[in-house]
């Protein structure tokens, strides 16, 4: 059965930092895209940054900088560090694998992230 499971969200006041982590199983992690997006309510999900299998990063232009993703191969976990947080960082932060660009591939159930005073 494949699961991802993230954790690392929470309420967190803007300057500050945090590291989301999505734990995955039941697939070949190895071989899989790994990405991370952000929904706020009443809007789509936008991807924040994705990591190949080979280890290529990419970051959405409003990731630059802030934005830090790694995986762990041996520990099936991708994680997402978030630094300088801006309240526009808020939202439900999703983890996504797929082993081709073109397909939906398997999906956490999110992890919620504030940004406030």
């Amino acid at each position: 059965q494949v699961q991802l499971v993230e954790s690392g969200g929470g309420v967190v006041p803007p300057g500050g930092s945090l590291t989301l982590s999505c734990a995955a199983s039941g697939f070949t992690f190895s071989s899989h895209r790994m990405s991370w997006y952000r929904q706020v309510p009443g809007h789509q999900r936008d991807l924040v940054a994705f990591v190949q299998s080979t280890g290529l990063k990419h970051y959405e232009d409003d990731g630059q900088g802030r934005y830090t993703i790694s995986r762990d191969n041996a520990k099936s976990t991708a994680y997402l560090q978030i630094s300088r947080l801006e309240p526009e960082d808020t939202g439900v932060y999703f983890c996504n694998a797929k082993s081709v660009p073109w397909e939906d591939g398997y999906w956490g159930r999110g992890t919620q992230v504030t940004v406030s005073s």
